[in-house]
């Protein structure tokens, strides 16, 4: 964790979660890390891979701890905004070759320590 003296001060955290599993056309694996955290929220960024087959699709799931919350996401679309949140691929990165990778981001309110993976669905 760093933190600057100004007054506009910022700090950073290295929190992260991961989770696989197979889906009907492959596998995808999902790995979540808070890229900048703040009194009151955080930004994490979430990288999606592909296993040893090309997908077409996929689906991330995360639990949020209590208090925390999606504010706004990117490269992705998401339902739900605490508790369990799920986000899809857009029209432009689902398509994803083997090993390959796409990742989104979303900002947040609260603390995203505790977020665990619970599963990335590929299609």
């Amino acid at each position: 964790t760093s933190a600057s003296a100004s007054a506009s001060a910022s700090r950073s955290a290295s929190a992260s979660a991961s989770a696989s599993s197979p889906g009907a056309s492959g596998t995808c694996s999902a790995a979540f890390t808070v890229t900048s955290s703040w009194s009151g929220g955080f930004v994490a960024a979430v990288t999606v891979t592909a296993g040893g087959s090309a997908i077409k699709g996929w689906k991330v799931a995360l639990t949020l701890p209590g208090g925390a919350a999606v504010t706004s996401a990117w490269n992705s679309s998401a339902t739900g905004s605490s508790g369990t949140v799920t986000f899809a691929n857009l029209a432009y990165n689902g398509s994803v070759p083997a090993g390959g990778a796409t990742s989104f981001g979303f900002q947040g309110t609260g603390s995203a320590s505790g977020t665990v993976v619970n599963s990335c669905t590929a299609s």
